[in-house]
């Protein structure tokens, strides 16, 4: 018999992740987002996606998806993530670690590019001040958020929120979902 602490990740899980679909919302927020994203292609524009730890695993994972391949071949897509060691290093030594994602969009972001900016609480000080810039830019900004959507909330054109309010790690099991189901609406409107 399964360990029951182990047994109650799954269903923790599996609980978290139906309250987030069984919400229309949250569908219609998904929707919108893959909405922007694809009018941003159409239009000439990139994805730039950025977050710290496990959410930079998710905005690279994002980025490489769409450069790569996801479930069809089909032609590259202009997607990258603000995760290069250099740069980040580079600028937190220099400007401080909260301007390491908003450096990099003052630099390669223009209007009608759009960032896709992911922080499980909403209030990481540098993807806060990366939807700032990319605002500055005249970028849309789609935001992946958790517990209340936390001050990224009212900077972005559509948020995702997972209104958990337990550990993170719950949040961003449910943003991977979303991540694949946004490329997999990029993959389909560009056929």
């Amino acid at each position: 018999m399964a360990n029951e602490r182990i047994a109650g990740h799954f269903s923790e899980a599996a609980a978290v992740l139906e309250r987030f679909r069984s919400d229309s919302g949250n569908m219609e927020a998904v929707q919108r987002a893959g909405e922007l994203m694809v009018a941003a292609l159409k239009a000439g524009g990139k994805l730039i996606s950025c977050g710290n730890g496990g959410s930079m695993c998710d905005a690279m994972h994002f980025a490489e998806e769409l450069t790569g391949k996801f479930r069809d071949d089909r032609a590259p897509i202009a997607a990258l993530s603000i995760s290069d060691p250099s740069h980040l290093t580079c600028v937190g030594n220099d400007h401080g670690f909260d301007q390491v994602f908003a450096r990099f969009i003052l630099a390669h972001g223009k209007q009608g590019d759009l960032l896709l900016a992911i922080s499980t609480s909403g209030n990481s000080p540098n993807v806060l001040r990366a939807a700032e810039a990319a605002r500055q830019r005249g970028m849309r900004v789609v935001g992946l958020t958790g517990k209340d959507g936390g001050q990224l909330a009212p900077l972005c054109d559509v948020e995702v929120r997972v209104p958990h309010q337990g550990y993170a790690d719950r949040v961003q099991e449910v943003h991977i979902k979303v991540i694949h189901a946004l490329i997999d609406h990029i993959e389909q409107s560009l056929r």
